[in-house]
């Protein structure tokens, strides 16, 4: 069985809820991440819809100030970008990583917020899917090193050569968010990872199953089952639930049960807690990455680290 690795979301969209703009404070959170046993860390985008700290400015800044870790974003929209401009940022923070950098993208929930992120940067919104597929392509292509000429429905360039490369051969691997059958295929035919949040461990075996199913077009290439989720720790579960609503109402401007009859999300101990998340382990999914719902982020990471870490970690010796 391949090892089970948790990661860290940083807080950037909860610090800007706040009215905070401390990204000497991100970058610390993540220092902390490191010397508290995580295996990655990462960085949420969204420029427009749901402001914070950008991403890659984020991680370039961590990846200076940390050494082990993983870096991911959490995810990113390939389709607000230019291929060409993102190739070159990503290729340049895997550089500056050594190598550590996974690109998580997504296409985009189908929210009027999300819409009106597409409406304000000048892209359309319908056609977003076929946009990221492109933008995948010409990427890989770009992070050869070699002079690239490209022609598609979306984007047009040629003889265009990229430095530096990433440091890997072919680039940092892309995951990909989604769930349902055309982002499922997409996941099969393109990804190197899945990082989605479906809100039931039945769910994430029978979608995993589908991607599982469905193959890879790149010979060599593997699929990394991962998972997105919510976690908000209180020894008194009826509290924790009342924090996680509080949180998430924060966030997304929207109920609690209708985030979390889409999402992944848990209320309740630190035991508890690991239990729920077995049960996606127990349905395929390999990397963890965890978001803490929560006004004390220094605190609950700690609590995190010490109480819900070392439940998970006898996963990894069975």
């Amino acid at each position: 069985m391949t090892k089970l690795e948790i990661g860290y979301l940083l807080p950037s969209r909860d610090q800007a809820v706040g009215g905070e703009h401390e990204s000497s404070r991100l970058v610390g959170q993540a220092r902390r991440a490191e010397a508290s046993g995580f295996d990655s860390v990462w960085a949420g985008d969204s420029p427009v819809s749901r402001p914070r700290a950008d991403s890659l400015l984020l991680l370039a800044a961590v990846a200076q100030a940390t050494e082990r870790v993983t870096l991911g974003t959490a995810v990113m929209l390939p389709a607000l970008r230019h291929p060409i401009l993102l190739a070159h940022q990503l290729a340049t923070l895997d550089r500056l990583s050594d190598g550590r950098l996974i690109v998580g993208m997504g296409g985009g929930f189908p929210s009027a917020e999300t819409r009106a992120q597409f409406a304000a940067i000048g892209i359309a919104f319908t056609g977003r899917g076929s946009r990221m597929e492109e933008s995948i392509h010409a990427m890989r292509r770009l992070w050869s090193g070699d002079a690239v000429s490209h022609h598609g429905r979306h984007f047009a360039f040629d003889d265009v050569r990229l430095v530096p490369r990433p440091s890997r051969p072919g680039g940092p691997p892309i995951w990909l968010a989604g769930s349902g059958g055309p982002a499922l295929g997409r996941v099969a035919r393109l990804a190197d990872g899945w990082l989605p949040y479906p809100p039931t461990a039945t769910r994430y075996a029978q979608e995993y199953d589908v991607i599982r199913e469905g193959g890879t077009a790149t010979p060599g290439r593997a699929v990394t089952p991962a998972l997105y989720a919510t976690l908000c720790l209180d020894d008194d579960p009826q509290r924790a639930r009342q924090r996680l609503r509080d949180s998430i109402e924060s966030y997304y401007n929207a109920p609690l049960p209708l985030v979390a009859s889409i999402q992944a999300m848990f209320a309740g101990t630190a035991d508890e807690a690991a239990d729920w998340l077995h049960g996606y382990v127990g349905a395929g999914a390999r990397h963890l990455v965890i978001r803490l719902a929560t006004d004390d982020h220094e605190s609950d990471l700690e609590e995190f680290a010490a109480r819900v870490l070392p439940l998970l970690r006898k996963e990894r010796s069975r």
